[in-house]
Order: structure tokens, then C-alpha cells, then sequence
């Protein structure tokens, strides 16, 4: 559906240029909902806007299901509006001095996109009734809540019924509870459509949520690509690993038995390959507590420094020899006090994070 070979973008610079794409490749399967993420300046919506047309590439190579629309060597440029996308910005873009109904139509009435003039209101109704907005036809944009236009912003792109469906952070302007629900009605309508979509984030739970897969972005390169289960369980290095969540880092070397020696004593994780001084993570969800010990693997007394209770979890600051500190995200239970208690921590050796220094 997308396939993009050799991508490069730079930007003039004060002291040159600034390469925001590295010769990328990546190829997104047709009907996937696939993520790009990154923190700030990593190049996702470099990327994206090179998709869409905005920003024109200095080389490499897209085609959109199966039609070429930029070639440096072939010399082919495809205008954004005949490239068959739809797109759904950050800030909403709908127009404030229309209705509901008329934002949505305007693509279909104006422009390459346009249809038969019969056929624009059963595509407009039909387009806000995926995103549950058909009782809201003739409201003015204004009177609506900011997920409300976001989802108008939504109907409208797929009233076009594009080859893909590009989205650029669409839902950073929400708080946190309408996040939750226009991504729950994203993920529904887009799966119910069928559309392709590439969708930028810099939001490590919107990502996992959303993505059948993740491209994680750093530095205008793609780090790794992965379901996000793979992606969270396996991060490729500790760059990936560490922006999909807290991590607890620890300094080790490999022991001649494989097992890692570090601050807090021998640890046992999956050391194939690996050799000499390694950097070892541990997330603190990945992390178990109990005032008694068990006996197993990887077990470690701790003290417990500071206590914080966050609503659906316990979070934990566990004091351990050589002056190291652990984070502990413990699921929420029977209110227990564990400030200055001696504790004990254990991880298992499979949820080990252990990368080659």
C-alpha cells in the first residue's frame, strides 16, 4: 500500500544543512494502522508531511498503492490533492463559520475530490454517522467540544474516501479523558472502514493502543518496527526500550555463568551473545514486592525510601545497596503502608532488559 525506499529531507541550517530524514525505508500493508513514534524533532511528521505532499523529499522513492508519486531519479512529483489522501491535523482545521454538515461536505463540492451533486449528502451523512455525529449536521462548529470537532475533522477526511488516511497527532489538543474516547472511536471507525492509515504520535500508551504496528523514530532514523507487544517486551536497544516507559537502569557485567553481576547483586536474564560490560533495565511494573522473601531468582531486600499512591497503582522508591534506587509501580490494593518498611523486589529473568554497552 505505502512504500517508501531511501527517503531523505534536509532543512537549510546556520551552519548547512539539517538532515531530518536518513534515507529511510518502510512499508505499511494495506487496511494496517500503522504508528510513527517519536519524541519531538525524531522526524515523524517530516515523514508524514513528505507522504502527503507538503514537504518535498531531496531523494528516495514513495508509491501509494501500487501508483509512483515521488521519484528524485524519476523526476515525478504527484500534486498533494491528486495523491487520494485524506488527512487530520493536530489543531482540528475544520472552519468555524460553517455547520457541521457544510465542513464536511466542502471537500466533495470544491476542488479534485468533487461528486455528483445528488451524491454529497447520503456521503456526508453517512461519513459523521461513523463517527457517531449525524444528529449534529446543522450545528455551527463553534457550539461543539474540542473532541467533537475532532471527530468532524475525522468525518470529513474519510468522506472523500481516501487510498490512505494520514493523521498528525490528532488528539494532543484533548484532555485526557476525551484522548480516551476519540481514540477508542478512531481505532472503531477506521477498523470498520478498512482504510490504511499512518498516524503520528509522540504518546507511548495512544501508540500501543492504536497500532496494529510502531515505528519508533529517533533522529530522523527508524529505530524499530514492531507490533507493540513486541515492541514493549523487546525493545531493540535501550533508546527504544527507555521512550516506551520508565526503566530502572543498572551498570553489569556478564558473570562466567551468564548471570550479570551489578550493585544490587547477580542477576539472572537472557545473556545470549552478550559479553563483558552490558547495561541492564528493569521497569517498575515489571517489578513485585512482599515484606517476606521467597527464595527465588532475582530477589533483592530493599527499603522502601518513598511512597506515592497514584489511583490505580502504588509507586515505590526502593533504597538498595551501593546507593541504588529502584522505581516499583505496584497495583493498587488494600490501602497498606509501605514507607520505611524492608521490602523485598523481585523481577523475572524473562522481563530483563539487557543491551551490549
Amino acid at each position: 500500500m505505502i512504500k517508501i525506499t531511501q527517503l531523505r529531507k534536509e532543512f537549510p541550517a546556520k551552519d548547512g544543512v539539517f538532515t531530518a530524514l536518513h534515507a529511510l525505508d518502510l512499508e505499511v500493508a494495506r487496511g494496517e494502522f500503522f504508528v510513527l513514534l517519536g519524541p519531538s524533532g525524531s522526524g515523524k511528521s517530516t515523514l508524514l508531511r513528505c507522504v502527503a505532499g507538503i514537504d518535498i523529499p531531496e531523494g528516495g522513492e514513495m508509491t501509494l498503492d501500487d501508483r509512483l508519486i515521488f521519484s528524485s531519479a524519476k523526476n515525478v512529483l504527484v500534486r498533494p490533492e491528486d495523491r487520494g489522501l485524506g488527512m487530520v491535523f493536530q489543531s482540528y482545521a475544520v472552519w468555524p463559520h460553517m455547520t457541521v454538515y457544510q465542513n464536511v461536505a466542502l471537500p466533495l463540492t470544491h476542488g479534485t475530490r468533487r461528486i455528483a451533486t445528488g451524491k454529497v449528502r447520503d456521503r456526508v451523512m453517512h461519513a459523521l454517522s461513523l463517527v457517531q455525529m449525524e444528529t449534529y449536521a446543522d450545528r455551527p462548529v463553534p457550539y461543539l467540544s474540542g473532541g467533537q470537532q475532532q471527530r468532524v475533522a475525522l468525518a470529513r477526511a474519510l468522506a472523500v474516501e481516501p487510498v490512505v488516511l494520514l493523521m498528525d497527532e490528532p488528539l494532543s489538543n484533548l484532555d485526557a479523558r476525551l484522548r480516551e474516547e476519540v481514540r477508542h472511536q478512531i481505532l472503531s471507525v477506521t477498523k470498520r472502514v478498512g482504510v490504511t492509515v499512518l498516524y503520528v504520535t509522540h504518546d507511548q500508551t495512544e501508540a500501543l493502543a492504536l497500532g496494529d504496528r510502531v515505528a519508533v523514530m529517533h533522529q530522523g532514523r527508524i529505530m524499530q518496527i514492531a507490533p507493540p507487544n513486541d515492541l514493549f517486551n523487546r525493545p531493540a536497544n535501550a533508546t527504544v526500550a527507555e521512550f516506551l516507559g520508565k526503566v530502572n537502569w543498572l551498570d553489569g557485567s556478564i558473570a562466567a555463568s551468564g548471570e550479570i553481576n551489578t550493585s544490587i547483586g547477580r542477576i539472572r536474564a537472557e545473556t545470549a551473545g552478550l559479553q563483558g560490560k552490558v547495561r541492564v533495565g528493569i521497569r517498575p511494573s515489571s517489578l513485585q514486592v512482599s515484606e517476606t522473601s521467597t527464595g527465588e531468582a532475582n530477589e533483592f531486600g530493599a527499603t522502601v525510601g518513598a511512597e506515592a499512591f497514584l489511583g490505580e497503582q502504588i509507586e515505590l522508591l526502593l533504597k538498595l545497596p551501593g546507593n541504588t534506587e529502584l522505581e516499583l509501580h505496584a497495583p493498587r490494593r488494600a490501602r497498606v503502608r509501605w514507607l520505611d518498611k524492608v521490602v523485598y523486589c523481585r523481577v523475572d529473568a524473562s522481563e530483563v532488559l539487557v543491551y551490549q554497552e
